[in-house]
């Protein structure tokens, strides 16, 4: 084990070196140890179907219960905002805090949270030649392959790719990648917004304030007032993680594997991210609740309106968008934090209360059309429709927003798989022609039930 002390020791960075110290012995037990325990078996359904359920990945930042939801180094949602501490004034914890307890597994205190907020000030800077690409991209390109561009452009800048083509020994690995991940999150904001302004707003671009947090100085850099800076909190927070096995979180830890350095990783993700079956989602979401009510007079439909609308949908057999989750089998946390925000800020939205109406309505009618196995709201069901509210109508922005947060989560997952030294991940491939002759006879020879 590396004696090295961490050459920038700010207060995390030092509290992540005595987490890591303390990690590492126990991961290499169970790689010594435990190599060989059976803990779960593969089915052709698992093989060709994406391999969904297969036990084959490690995190300990964030665990996806079926029943609770998504749990934030243990703790519940609810418990992860009433813990962490806040801004004076503010309604909504810190971006930065949050990220301290992600790589930790500790509360900050709130003198703990202020030295980030700093460190990630003086990081914030972005060099001048990022602006530059992303200006000179077609004004009709995704502002997803703007924002994965712009990461990528960045990859100049990367302290661990340097340090590894120097010499860098496997032990010391996380302390250039926790470098490359904090100067790219303190970045974000700034990219994200330029992006923003860019496309929507006639390239009309706002300085950062010095003075804000993260989550303040975005809604500062977007140009809307407060409390869109609560809403950016909160977004953030709830998108920034959710398991390992997630396309972007996935595709992260995968790039990175190959001791690719964060922006070639994040980069990745993003771009997994920016399907329709993962963050394209939320957009989708809103256009298809506002097509409701626009076919159904442009008004707050009545119950039974919606209802008849519901089963015209499912038997002309399209999806109700934002219900239904690959894991979850109730409703998702993260709908309701968005929801209980909403019903106290926006509670005459018309678009908030079909949302409320289809929360109502939609559950019972797919429970009884028998065709879907969590007939519940996920997250997607919820987040456009605050936004819109508070002037972001741009839907092809809002998996921007997403992208944003969910680097948070990815970019300390990868400094932890640097940490306790994961290898290149490589799973083994097999043929149609196997598959078919295994499951003619039973399984695969030599491999017990």
């Amino acid at each position: 084990m590396s004696t090295e002390k961490p050459p920038r020791s700010s207060a995390l960075k030092a509290k992540l070196f005595e987490k890591i110290q303390v990690a590492r012995p126990r991961v290499q037990r169970l790689a010594k140890e435990f190599a060989n325990v059976v803990i779960d078996h593969v089915t052709i359904g698992q093989a060709i179907g994406g391999a969904r359920d297969v036990r084959c990945l490690v995190t300990d930042i964030s665990y996806l219960d079926p029943q609770e939801g998504i749990r934030f180094r243990g703790k519940t949602i609810p418990e992860t905002f009433s813990l962490l501490p806040r801004l004076p004034g503010h309604e909504q914890p810190t971006v930065e805090a949050f990220f301290y307890f992600l790589l930790t597994g500790e509360i900050p205190t709130s003198k703990e949270t202020s030295e980030v907020i700093e460190d990630w000030r003086s990081r914030s800077l972005v060099p001048p030649y990022v602006f530059g690409v992303l200006g000179a991209l077609p004004h009709d390109t995704h502002p997803m392959t703007m924002l994965s561009t712009a990461v990528l452009s960045l990859q100049r800048e990367s302290i661990f790719a340097r340090r590894y083509a120097e010499g860098l020994k496997k032990t010391d690995q996380w302390d250039p990648m926790y470098e490359d991940a904090v100067n790219l999150i303190a970045k974000l904001p700034r990219i994200a917004a330029y992006i923003y302004r860019l496309k929507y707003k006639g390239d009309s671009r706002i300085e950062p304030d010095p003075e804000l947090d993260f989550g303040g100085n975005f809604a500062h850099l977007m140009g809307i007032p407060h409390p869109y800076d609560e809403v950016s909190r909160m977004h953030f927070i709830l998108h920034s993680d959710h398991e390992s096995g997630n396309v972007s979180a996935h595709a992260t830890h995968l790039v990175a594997s190959a001791l690719s350095d964060c922006y070639y990783a994040y980069s990745a993700g993003l771009n997994g991210l920016a399907g329709p079956l993962h963050g394209l989602a939320n957009q989708e979401v809103l256009a298809w609740i506002q097509n409701v009510m626009k076919k159904l007079g442009g008004k707050l439909p009545t119950e039974q309106e919606l209802v008849a609308f519901l089963w015209d949908t499912l038997k002309a057999g399209r999806v109700i968008p934002g219900y239904g989750h690959a894991v979850l089998r109730k409703t998702d946390p993260r709908f309701t934090a968005q929801n209980e925000y909403a019903r106290r800020h926006l509670p005459d939205d018309p678009l908030l209360k079909l949302v409320n109406m289809l929360h109502k309505l939609a559950p019972g009618v797919l429970t009884e059309h028998g065709k879907t196995k969590n007939p519940w709201p996920n997250v997607d069901a919820h987040s456009g429709v605050i936004q819109w509210h508070y002037g972001v109508r741009e839907w092809e922005f809002y998996t921007v927003l997403f992208g944003v947060g969910r680097g948070l989560g990815v970019l300390a997952n990868i400094v932890w798989d640097r940490a306790l030294g994961y290898t290149l991940e490589r799973p083994k491939s097999v043929t149609t022609d196997m598959l078919e002759a295994w499951g003619v006879g039973g399984g695969r020879p030599g491999i017990s039930e």
